[in-house]
């Protein structure tokens, strides 16, 4: 990773006092060109902002000092904790999104961001289990970074969870318009697991989209908000590597 670059961003805050950092969350940009991206987290009418940002070539800008609070997760909760951007550092991934073409972020905009995360990961003590993407936080409003983001990559590096292993139980298919008992529990996991989601037995438009973002960052090959075998075993095995790492930290 170069020479961190600074282009201060004049949105931002205090953190409330007392509140520790221990998240760490990724973004896309969404915008066409990066000097529209840049231009925006600088905007004080967007009242948008970002930690770091890295651009595809590994070029890393702060906009905001660690010590403040970005303002880049929106309404967003976490494990019921809703103020995300309090104890959280954001770093912004330069990429159009979904709207603009989506693509694969290169080699060295993922090497820079495995440098950065790493430096903030031990510098915050922050568990694997909260080293999330935007979409983590917010699946009802978004899809960032998507599921091009290579998160195993990380997970191998020690940022993140990525299952240990993938039990073969055999789930059953849960969609729209389900209900019953086995909506109730895939409901439950995935509150289990941080998503907000209400554990109502009905598998609604909410649930289809709280699926598709579990998918974008743990089953990456099909995200279509369909709970089938494959996911729900995934979930399965997300739950027990997070559960394991919660209790080595301990």
């Amino acid at each position: 990773m170069s020479q961190i670059k600074e282009l201060p961003s004049p949105n931002h805050d205090s953190r409330p006092q007392g509140t520790r950092v221990d998240m760490l969350v990724f973004h896309y940009t969404g915008m066409e060109t990066p000097e529209e991206a840049f231009a925006r987290l600088r905007d004080p009418e967007e009242k948008v902002s970002a930690h770091y940002v890295i651009e595809e070539n590994g070029d890393v800008t702060r906009m905001v000092e660690e010590s403040r609070r970005a303002w880049h997760a929106g309404e967003s909760s976490w494990q019921r904790e809703t103020d995300i951007n309090a104890c959280s550092i954001g770093i912004e991934l330069i990429n159009p999104g979904h709207q603009f073409g989506y693509r694969a972020f290169p080699e060295p905009q993922m090497l820079a961001a495995e440098t950065l995360a790493g430096r903030m990961v031990s510098r915050y003590s922050i568990p694997p289990q909260r080293v999330l993407g935007h979409s983590d936080v917010a699946p009802i409003r978004k899809s960032d970074p998507g599921e091009l983001f290579d998160w195993q990559r990380l997970a191998a590096k020690g940022i993140g969870i990525w299952p240990d292993k993938i039990g073969d139980a055999d789930w059953a298919l849960l969609k729209l318009g389900d209900s019953g008992a086995g909506v109730a529990k895939l409901q439950s996991d995935l509150a289990a697991l941080g998503f907000n989601v209400e554990v109502s037995g009905s598998y609604g438009a909410p649930t289809t989209v709280i699926v598709s973002a579990f998918q974008r960052h743990w089953r990456q090959g099909q995200v279509d908000g369909i709970a089938d075998r494959e996911t729900r075993a995934v979930l399965q095995a997300v739950l027990a590597t997070s559960k394991k790492r919660t209790d080595l930290q301990a």
